[in-house]
């Protein structure tokens, strides 16, 4: 699950990166639910299973996606 969880992270991360460009930042609707779901993956793998660091790096990187994501839609009123 740890690895999953470190997958969804980077998916995460690259798309952050493509929703902060000016006018796209209606990809952060899309953006932070699967997010969250990669957060809850990390961490049920960073708390069971042999897959304990990667899970551990997948929850800090999915937490700061998250965050980023709310707080751009937040300044961006949703839309921008």
């Amino acid at each position: 699950m740890g690895y999953l969880g470190i997958l969804m992270a980077a998916v995460s991360f690259v798309f952050l990166l493509v929703a902060l460009i000016p006018f796209l930042g209606w990809l952060n609707w899309f953006l932070a639910p699967f997010t969250l779901i990669g957060l809850v993956v990390s961490l049920i793998g960073a708390l069971i299973g042999h897959g304990r660091i990667p899970g551990i790096i997948g929850t800090v990187v999915c937490f700061t996606v998250l965050i980023i994501s709310i707080l751009r839609l937040f300044v961006g009123g949703g839309i921008i």
